[in-house]
């Protein structure tokens, strides 16, 4: 799996030395100007890029207009179309609205499987995991089913879901395995352990490790046992550089689970 780690301007090299590729959030595009350098600075190195659409930093995915004008300035190696947290049906109309405006933008497509239950999370998948248009398919790791698993909190609870979710999914033959998948954030750092098998997962994108580093939290061998609720796009001016040792050493614990 190749790993991502959104991490402060101030430690972004830093981070990126330790990653696979680049993952961007587009409303900080129009907030901030040395954000949007660093952007096109991945891409003229020929670094891997995603742009996301901000979706689960504001609770919706930025107006698809704009969205559509920074994919073509930036023009990423992918970027994810705009979805519909946790609705299917919505999502699909999205995904359809959008690929119908913009069929000729630079890069190559993400589309978002969601869906408040586990059928239609699978009906979401199937409709765009098999869509020719869609390059790779993404899946998150909070859908409101998620809290029906067991677990001490709820962030036990989120990786049991998706890990449940995933392997039920492959078991009954839903899984496009031909096609890549990126998996979107984390509950907890340890979920990745199992999926080392799952060569169809090609990519995931976490702020944890960085997050929980700021924070002055190690992980242990066994990752952690609750998660700091931060959202990492609200730290991106922070001096961070007095953290360096704790958020290195949970970057490297952390690719340990996945590799």
């Amino acid at each position: 799996m190749k790993i991502a780690h959104e991490a402060p301007l101030s430690i972004f090299n830093q981070v990126q030395e330790l990653t696979d590729y680049d993952y961007f959030l587009v409303h900080l595009f129009e907030e901030n100007e040395d954000y949007l350098a660093k952007a096109h600075e991945c891409v003229a190195k020929g670094r891997e890029t995603i742009l996301d659409n901000s979706i689960f930093e504001l609770g919706h995915a930025w107006n698809a207009d704009r969205f559509a004008h920074w994919v073509n300035e930036m023009k990423p190696t992918y970027y994810i179309v705009p979805d519909v947290l946790d609705d299917c049906d919505r999502t699909i109309d999205s995904f359809e609205s959008f690929m119908k405006e913009y069929s000729d933008l630079p890069g190559k497509v993400i589309a978002v499987a969601q869906g408040s239950t586990y059928n239609d999370l699978v009906l979401c998948y199937n409709y765009l995991a098999n869509d020719d248009r869609v390059d790779k398919i993404a899946l998150s790791f909070n859908h409101p089913f998620f809290q029906e698993y067991t677990g001490d909190n709820q962030y036990y609870k989120m990786m049991h879901g998706r890990q449940d979710t995933l392997s039920k999914m492959l078991s009954e033959g839903v899984i496009n395995t031909n096609k890549p998948h990126h998996l979107l954030g984390c509950g907890l750092p340890q979920e990745f352990s199992t999926y080392k098998d799952y060569d169809w997962i090609d990519s995931l994108d976490t702020s944890n490790p960085v997050i929980h580093g700021i924070k002055g939290m190690w992980y242990d061998s066994q990752g952690l046992t609750n998660k700091q609720s931060v959202k990492l796009y609200t730290m991106m001016d922070d001096d961070v550089n007095d953290k360096w040792g704790t958020i290195e050493y949970n970057i490297k614990t952390f690719k340990s689970f996945c590799r």
